[in-house]
C-alpha cells in the first residue's frame, strides 16, 4: 500500500514471441526470464498484489513456480501480435479497478530491474505528488547523430550544420524508455489512455539496470551480465 492506496502489479507475458520463440520463459542464467521479474517485484512490499497476466497455460504454470499469481489466462483478443500493451492493462483494470486505486505494470523483458529501482520509482511518485512515473535510462547515441536515408543512401542532409563537427560530449543529454517501470492511478491511465500526461515524470534508471531484451543479442548479453555479477 503507498499512502493509503492500494497497488496492483501487473506481469503481462503472452505465449507466442515472433523475435525470439518462447522468451518470457527461455531460461536466462539458471532461471526462466519472467522468473527474474517476478521475484523482484515480490519483495516489494508497496505492491498489494502482483498477477501475471498471459494467455499460456505453460507461462502460467512456470510462473506459478516462482511465485506468480495467475488469476485467469488472457482472452485470445489480448494475446495477438496486433495487440497492444494498453489493451493488457485495460482488461486487468476491468476484473480489479475496485480494489485498487494504483497499477504497477512490468515487463518480463526487463530481468535486471532490481527492487531497489522499484522502490526509488515509488518514491519518486510520492516526492513529485506525481500522477504516472515511467522510467527512462541515458540513450547510448544522440539521435541527433540518427537519420532517416533514402533509397540512394546520400547523406547529404543526413545531421544539421549546427553539430556537423561537434564532439559526442558537446551535445545534450537524452533518454530513452526502457520498459521497465510504469506506475499511475488507475483514474489517470484511463483519462489518458495511457501513462503520459501532464503529471508524468520520468524516473532515470542506472544503464546496467535498463537491458531490454527484444532478440537474441539482447538475450546473451543480460546473461553476461548477471553471470559476471554486473547486476548485483
Amino acid at each position: 500500500m503507498l499512502n493509503g492506496n492500494k497497488v496492483l502489479g501487473i506481469i503481462p507475458s503472452r505465449g507466442k514471441s515472433k523475435g525470439l520463440p518462447d522468451k518470457n520463459i527461455k531460461e536466462l542464467a539458471g532461471k526462466p526470464l519472467i522468473a527474474w521479474t517476478i521475484e523482484e517485484v515480490n519483495k516489494c512490499n508497496i505492491i498489494d498484489k502482483t498477477i501475471i497476466s498471459t494467455d499460456s497455460e505453460k507461462i502460467a504454470d512456470i510462473a506459478k513456480k516462482y511465485g506468480g499469481d495467475v488469476p485467469f489466462l488472457r482472452p485470445k483478443k489480448f494475446a495477438t501480435e496486433a495487440a497492444k500493451g494498453i489493451d493488457v492493462i485495460f482488461h486487468a483494470i476491468s476484473l480489479y479497478e475496485k480494489e485498487f486505486d494504483i497499477i504497477a505494470y512490468f515487463q518480463p523483458t526487463s530481468p535486471l530491474r532490481k527492487e531497489k529501482n522499484i522502490k526509488e520509482a515509488f518514491k519518486l511518485f510520492v516526492s513529485k505528488n506525481a500522477k504516472a512515473v515511467i522510467s527512462v535510462c541515458k540513450s547510448d547515441h544522440s539521435p541527433l547523430w540518427a537519420n532517416t536515408l533514402p533509397e540512394d543512401g546520400n547523406m547529404k542532409d543526413f545531421i544539421s550544420f549546427e553539430i556537423k563537427n561537434k564532439n559526442r560530449q558537446e551535445l545534450k543529454s537524452y533518454y530513452r524508455i526502457n520498459g521497465a517501470i510504469y506506475i499511475s492511478y488507475i483514474s489517470y491511465f484511463k483519462k489518458n489512455r495511457g501513462f503520459y500526461g501532464s503529471r508524468t515524470y520520468a524516473y532515470i534508471m542506472p544503464k546496467i539496470n535498463s537491458v531490454d531484451i527484444d532478440d537474441i543479442i539482447d538475450f546473451k548479453f543480460a546473461e553476461f551480465l548477471i553471470k559476471e555479477g554486473f547486476n548485483d
